[in-house]
């Protein structure tokens, strides 16, 4: 996962594809796109009010020529600075083309704003300079944003006063210094919120991420541990036991099988296929983790299961067209061969039957034995076979495993997918 970084300057930058990756600092991101949006929306709809409120009233001292270089350059300059803003972001060198166009107007004031409209702050120009103050509040970082609302400022008053209403030089001048103060605060806050926000989702994404890599971890160790459980401390405890002659093939078969599955876990891939006694194929290793789709039989990988004890006297009862996800029918024939070593190794004389059914779409496998049988409730904690063998397997694949079993009445274990109700 990569690291998160720190959220970028509020300078806007156009908006990201659908289909791209999400963003490292989102609250940052978010910022942004309405720091870019909303200048270009405020400077594009009053560029164009402002050209038809500028042509509406052209009365002495406006001078028509002025106004209508002014008009036209005013607007070709909104409908530029929305393009520009929208495929580019909102650069410094954008928004000081912005401002030095409002510090040219009201410069201009005496030819370009009729007497009657200029006083109540309500001209044209007067909401052209405000406009510009707040856009580059939104758009730059105080180092730039509060110098360009002052010069706004003092162009605005110098204009007014040069039109001869000092009353309104003074008060809209009043006015636009608060914007600049107001947005400037705004605009801290709103990039202090931002980080805040932006540094607790990147610490929750490193808790995340340390919470995916233990999970990994322990799924990993559980799954080498389910590995070195049914190979060689399987394979070990039948020959203690004497349910397998330490002189025969089927032991040193099983042995070679055994070492292939510990040499791919070990080496870090999965072992597929091992071929085991008498050209069997074994598939070894958990796959719940390959994004397999496919949906194999399952009465094929139960066959081969139950070939690896020929020792077993094993009735096979497996119904046909039963499929599940490769994952899972991989979980069921481990689970079942787990089971069926449990029985060789527990109650080597006893009959087994084996039955695979799929009733209302779900996959049920069950292993009866007629052995002497046990209480699981009194299975020590630390024995593996049942707990991970059997019951983890399945459950990592979302099934579950039952185990009925008493002293005097033999073993069924039955595996289910998805869970029966």
């Amino acid at each position: 996962m990569p690291a998160v970084a720190a959220p970028s300057s509020p300078v806007g930058a156009p908006d990201r594809p659908a289909d791209a990756p999400v963003p490292a600092s989102p609250a940052g991101e978010a910022l942004n796109r309405v720091s870019t949006t909303l200048p270009i929306m405020l400077r594009l709809t009053c560029g164009l009010a402002g050209a038809v409120a500028a042509l509406a009233v052209r009365t002495p001292p406006v001078e028509p020529a002025p106004l209508a270089v002014a008009v036209l350059v005013l607007t070709g300059w909104s409908v530029w600075f929305a393009r520009s803003g929208t495929r580019s972001g909102l650069t410094p060198g954008l928004i000081g083309v912005d401002v030095a166009l409002t510090v040219l107007t009201c410069l201009f004031i005496p030819r370009l704003v009729a007497a009657e409209v200029l006083p109540g702050e309500v001209s044209w120009v007067a909401i052209l300079a405000s406009t510009s103050v707040i856009v580059a509040q939104l758009a730059l970082r105080p180092h730039w944003a509060v110098p360009a609302g002052l010069l706004v400022a003092a162009a605005y008053a110098l204009g007014a006063h040069r039109a001869g209403d000092d009353v309104e030089a003074v008060a809209h001048a009043t006015t636009l210094v608060v914007q600049t103060a107001s947005g400037t605060a705004l605009a801290v806050v709103l990039r202090g919120s931002s980080r805040r926000a932006d540094t607790a989702f990147a610490e929750r994404q490193r808790v995340l991420r340390e919470a995916v890599i233990a999970r990994t971890a322990r799924e990993t160790e559980r799954r080498q541990n389910r590995d070195l459980h049914d190979t060689v401390l399987s394979t070990l405890t039948m020959v203690g036991l004497g349910a397998v002659r330490s002189d025969s093939p089927l032991l040193r078969a099983r042995a070679a099988a055994d070492l292939r599955t510990l040499a791919a876990a070990r080496s870090g891939t999965d072992l597929d296929v091992a071929a085991t006694d008498q050209g069997h194929t074994t598939h070894r290793g958990d796959t719940t983790d390959r994004g397999d789709t496919t949906h194999p039989p399952v009465d094929g990988w139960l066959r081969e299961v139950a070939g690896r004890f020929p020792e077993l006297p094993t009735v096979v009862d497996l119904a046909p067209d039963v499929t599940a996800p490769a994952a899972v029918t991989a979980a069921l024939a481990e689970s079942t061969a787990a089971a069926l070593a449990n029985v060789l190794r527990h109650a080597p004389g006893a009959a087994v039957r084996l039955r695979l059914s799929g009733p209302a779409g779900a996959v049920v496998v069950e292993v009866v034995d007629d052995g002497p049988g046990f209480d699981p409730a009194r299975v020590p904690a630390h024995r593996y076979g049942l707990r991970e063998s059997i019951r983890g397997r399945m459950a990592s694949v979302g099934g579950r495993a039952v185990v009925d079993s008493a002293p005097g009445r033999g073993t069924r274990i039955r595996l289910e997918w998805p869970h029966a109700h």
